[in-house]
């Protein structure tokens, strides 16, 4: 047998002509894995992404769930989540940081700890404290964790209405109870409060900022969808990145409140899944 003469056939790939040659800042976030991708550190690095930043993470649990729910939550040890964090800090440099579900009263306090030496950067906590069925999802004790140590420490806090009101002690029914409430958390000492205000009931959806002076008014549409998982998440995110980038903490949050209503609005006929699918994360990219 005779080897083949022919050459293989080559193709050569070279750089588009697309490229930045500034390094994009990096976000860190702290926060539980999502295996349905709609929320959590899946959303979280989706839209650092979308915003132009690099994105890490330190895993503060793993859930098995869906868009349907969540049938099953394992919380890493203690000793992890710092080990993920430090590293992170020691050789990334984020130039902002944000949490979503931290668990455990004992991981609230390991992540005060490095917020309280000044280790967290243009923090904003998302205190996931509430599931959407309405179950709390942590102790009174670690609750009281996030308003007495991690809000202190904070540039931008994002609760819901329903959480808001858990902090608060009291129901929120009315935008006017949203300002009353943005104040009240204001006295936490963080910079900046967004309330988000989903949970009211409205023809606009209407979240109210607190920034220790002035309220402010932040009104969007609703959109008839069931589309919405990793919304908290997501906007949350976007602050974060805007941060990095060196926006002021008001300009970055209205830049998320414009990126999540997008998302929204851009996935609000999609079919994923039987129950609550995700934003569209990529919708700025979709869209150029």
């Amino acid at each position: 047998m005779t080897s083949r003469s022919t050459p293989p056939r080559q193709i050569v790939f070279e750089p588009s002509s697309c490229s930045v040659s500034d390094t994009p800042p990096t976000v860190l976030t702290i926060a539980g894995s999502d295996s349905g991708g709609g929320a959590g550190i899946q959303a979280d690095i989706k839209t650092f992404a979308a915003l132009q930043t690099v994105g890490t993470s330190a895993v503060t649990a793993l859930t098995a769930q869906n868009t349907v729910g969540v049938s099953a939550v394992h919380v890493a040890p203690p000793e992890l989540v710092e080990r993920q964090i430090r590293v992170v800090l020691d050789d990334l440099a984020p130039r902002s940081v944000k949490t979503g579900m931290l668990a455990t009263s004992e991981i609230i306090e390991l992540v005060a700890a490095f917020a309280q030496e000044g280790l967290l950067p243009n923090l904003v906590v998302d205190p996931v404290m509430i599931a959407t069925s309405g179950d709390r999802l942590l102790t009174e004790k670690a609750e009281r964790f996030y308003a007495e140590q991690l809000f202190p420490h904070a540039a931008v806090i994002t609760p819901n209405a329903v959480e808001a009101g858990h902090l608060c002690g009291r129901t929120l029914r009315s935008i006017g109870d949203l300002h009353a409430a943005a104040k009240q958390l204001g006295a936490s000492g963080a910079d900046y409060v967004v309330i988000k205000g989903g949970h009211i009931d409205g023809s606009q959806s209407v979240d109210v900022v607190w920034d220790g002076v002035e309220s402010l008014e932040l009104i969007s549409a609703r959109f008839d969808t069931v589309n919405t998982h990793g919304t908290g998440c997501s906007f949350a995110a976007a602050i974060a990145a805007e941060l990095a980038k060196g926006s002021p903490k008001l300009d970055a949050i209205l830049t998320a409140k414009r990126y999540i209503g997008d998302a929204i609005f851009g996935a609000k006929d999609w079919k994923v899944g039987q129950g609550h699918g995700p934003v569209d994360h990529s919708i700025q990219i979709r869209c150029v």
